[in-house]
């Protein structure tokens, strides 16, 4: 009876049917959160069962090219249908992934004076999730053309007012941009167990921005340990790959809601104990010489560094 089980009936046990271990391994999900990811495609993007493609087959060919980044010639030898049905069913499951952005995006809250986590709680008045928020408003714009959901900038991230990004000394402070100070401390390496606390207020603005930036580096991290589609090139088109990007971001969030233990998370979260390792695969980024320092963003840099060192108990 087993060898008239059909090829692609074994492969799908393979993955889902067998044992976590594999399903997690294949699809970087467990049995528990693929299924229910596959009921929420069903009864919220509108996915059915095709005469010879389920909707688990069609979302475990979706997500073995997200994690892995396989060709649709190779996913498609693994479940027995041809380069163009992997194509189609790709694409099915991107517009009902797509679909669920209200119910997968995690909206950025306010750090308001109430907080109490030393690592953002004085960059109150930024919002850092901005970074994602806006690259996802301004990216799915492009998406329109191709009946994927177009997705307003407001629905993802607050008001731009009095708001800007943490970034590296690659940036100057310009409007939107807030650095760290040139020629201070300021890896977190660099203030490990037996070295001199922050004896200025500019290391000390250091020290909190390096802490609160590995937090977002993490972030990415886990993202491009997750997808492997994420760490190479990609041969779609631009604004198939937009849909992607995105895709990663709300996948990643459902793993997290869903998953009791994300080997990932737990997996970079050592790494950074000690302060971020950058990955050695990833170009070096030159600095960015075209866009000029201003008096008014360097003097807003300056007034957080003094309110941080007036208000100093810790670090």
């Amino acid at each position: 009876m087993t060898d008239s089980i059909p090829a692609h009936v074994k492969q799908m046990d393979r993955l889902v049917r067998v044992s976590n271990r594999s399903c997690i391994d294949n699809l970087w999900m467990d049995r528990n959160t693929f299924g229910r990811l596959c009921r929420i495609l069903r009864a919220r993007a509108g996915l059915r069962d095709q005469k010879f493609v389920t909707v688990e087959e069609q979302v475990a060919m979706f997500l073995s090219i997200l994690a892995h980044y396989k060709k649709t010639r190779v996913v498609g030898h693994d479940f027995m249908c041809s380069s163009e049905t992997v194509s189609k069913y790709t694409h099915m499951v991107l517009r009902g992934v797509l679909t669920l952005h209200e119910l997968l995006l995690v909206k950025p809250e306010p750090v308001g004076d109430d907080y109490t986590d030393s690592r953002w709680k004085r960059f109150k008045d930024g919002r850092v999730m901005l970074v994602i928020g806006e690259y996802y408003g301004m990216q799915s714009a492009g998406l329109s053309g191709l009946k994927y959901p177009k997705v307003k900038q407001s629905d993802i991230c607050f008001s731009k007012v009095d708001c800007y990004y943490l970034c590296d000394n690659a940036y100057a402070d310009s409007e939107g941009f807030i650095t760290p100070y040139k020629g201070v401390r300021y890896n977190l390496k660099e203030w490990g167990h037996g070295t001199q606390a922050p004896q200025t207020a500019e290391e000390l603005f250091n020290l909190k921005h390096s802490k609160a930036q590995n937090i977002i580096e993490r972030s990415f991290a886990v993202l491009k340990m997750r997808w492997g589609i994420l760490r190479s090139p990609s041969f779609y088109p631009i604004e198939v790959q937009t849909g992607l990007i995105i895709v990663c971001f709300l996948l990643h969030t459902f793993i997290r809601t869903h998953m009791e233990v994300d080997q990932y998370e737990e997996l970079v979260g050592a790494q950074h104990e000690d302060g971020y390792e950058s990955d050695h695969d990833d170009p070096v980024v030159p600095t960015i010489t075209k866009v000029e320092p201003t008096p008014m963003w360097t003097k807003k840099r300056d007034d957080l560094t003094a309110a941080m060192w007036a208000q100093r108990t810790n670090v």
